[in-house]
């Protein structure tokens, strides 16, 4: 049984490492050499990410890829991807590439408000509350000056206070429902801090009122915390064309491509299960560039997927349809990005991606991001209805099971020739390389 550890954190990173492996490893000396092994050799770097968070031991590298020839809203970008999947890089490259000659991208942000929660229980009359929080509203606004002088600055701060009867979910449950601006930040911090101001002020103040309303003394705060739900905080992306410039095949005219894309995205709309992939699948361009840029990837997520079930049914985040001639394609989805703050001016490789997309700011940020989830859910189902998805997702894979057997590199060079002509199947990599070594 593994021993209980106290004061783990302030151990040194080698005898974090000493420990782990005795109690875990088995004493491997091997372990030691793999976590070693991923060190930088650069140490004020790799001090830098011992800091970002608690009890680092080593480093987890992913692949840092770029996506050219996006055109976005008539300008040309190169889109950084921190992402190891197979395949989801060159999609979407491709499906940029093919929009390129097609007018390319375009994009709107909606809007840029962001929610924060102050949670709190009252057992008194509603109206007596409502009235309690008009007389105090101004003193909540005034009470967070020190925190929004800044961001207000910068065309930030608070936009507004609600307060919410949740009593028919939960006996005696209140929200301040807020609401922000936090411009080129995330604003994750900014946002927390105010709502802990403004549950001090609610409390303070419920004291001073206590003579004169029965039960505000009576507040009890549960929690403040921002929201990663932001519906507010939108941005579309959408690409169309004639549908003769669509692709066509001698199994696959253009009309028929177009009619069949639209279906595809259709049963997305409809049925849970295969939307579930379908915006996995955006995900997957989208999360990319959110964790190349520096940004919170898992915030991301659960409000996209929020947003997609925003109707009481899980749905497709992407719409597709065909008007006369022309075919449409699009994608509106919540994205609280920042450009500002956070590892932004801390990872190099964070820095050097906001250059390579010529330092965008959040609204920016935003779109380009957008596009590369629109560009990723377009190769998708390109894929999906023409080839099948396995033939390009196993030629992508390919590399992984060769290294998974260690194949040299004049196997490489034969087993890739040879699946030029093959289906890729993971059996089959083990066939041929059995072969080979025979």
């Amino acid at each position: 049984m593994t021993p209980v550890v106290s004061g783990f954190s302030k151990l040194s990173k080698t005898d974090k490492i000493k420990w782990l492996v005795e109690h875990y490893f088995n004493n491997d000396q091997n372990t030691i050499a793999i976590l070693i092994k991923y060190w930088n050799s650069d140490n004020a770097l790799q001090q830098l990410h011992d800091e970002f968070t608690e009890n680092t031991i080593s480093n987890y590298y992913l692949p840092f890829s770029i996506a050219p020839n996006f055109l976005i809203n008539n300008k040309q970008y190169t889109i950084p991807m921190t992402i190891e999947e197979s395949s989801v890089v060159a999609a979407a490259s491709k499906a940029a590439k093919f929009w390129q000659t097609r007018g390319g991208f375009h994009t709107e942000v909606i809007s840029t408000t962001k929610v924060g929660q102050v949670h709190f229980i009252y057992p008194g009359s509603y109206e007596k509350l409502q009235q309690f929080f008009n007389l105090i509203k101004p003193n909540l606004l005034s009470s967070v000056s020190h925190l929004t002088k800044n961001m207000e600055k910068r065309g930030g701060g608070v936009l507004e206070i609600e307060l919410k009867d949740k009593t028919t979910e939960i006996d005696n449950y209140y929200q301040l429902h807020c609401t922000f601006e936090t411009v080129d930040a995330m604003g994750a911090n900014f946002i927390n801090s105010c709502l802990e101001q403004f549950a001090k002020t609610i409390t303070t103040e419920a004291k001073e009122y206590s003579n004169f309303f029965d039960n505000e003394k009576n507040i009890e705060v549960v929690m403040s915390i921002l929201s990663n739900y932001v519906p507010q905080c939108l941005v579309k992306a959408s690409v169309s064309c004639a549908i003769k410039d669509l692709p066509s095949t001698p199994f696959l005219s253009s009309q028929q491509y177009a009619e069949k894309f639209v279906r595809a995205v259709r049963i997305a709309e409809v049925e849970p299960y295969r939307a579930v992939t379908h915006n996995k699948g955006i995900m997957n361009g989208i999360d990319a560039v959110v964790l190349a840029t520096g940004n919170d990837f898992r915030a991301i997520e659960a409000g996209a997927h929020a947003y997609a079930a925003r109707n009481g049914k899980y749905t497709s985040l992407t719409h597709a349809e065909i008007e006369d001639d022309t075919f449409f394609f699009s994608i509106e989805i919540p994205l609280a990005l920042g450009t500002v703050g956070g590892l932004t001016s801390l990872h190099p490789l964070v820095k050097l991606s906001l250059q390579l997309l010529k330092k965008p700011n959040a609204k920016k940020l935003m779109e380009i991001t957008a596009v590369a989830g629109l560009a990723q859910n377009f190769g998708a189902i390109n894929s999906l209805i023409t080839t099948g998805i396995q033939q390009g997702h196993m030629k992508m894979h390919l590399m992984n099971i060769l290294n998974q057997f260690k194949a040299t590199e004049t196997e490489k060079k034969q087993l890739i020739n040879y699946f030029k002509t093959n289906t890729v199947t993971h059996s089959e990599v083990v066939a041929q390389i059995e072969k080979l070594r025979a």
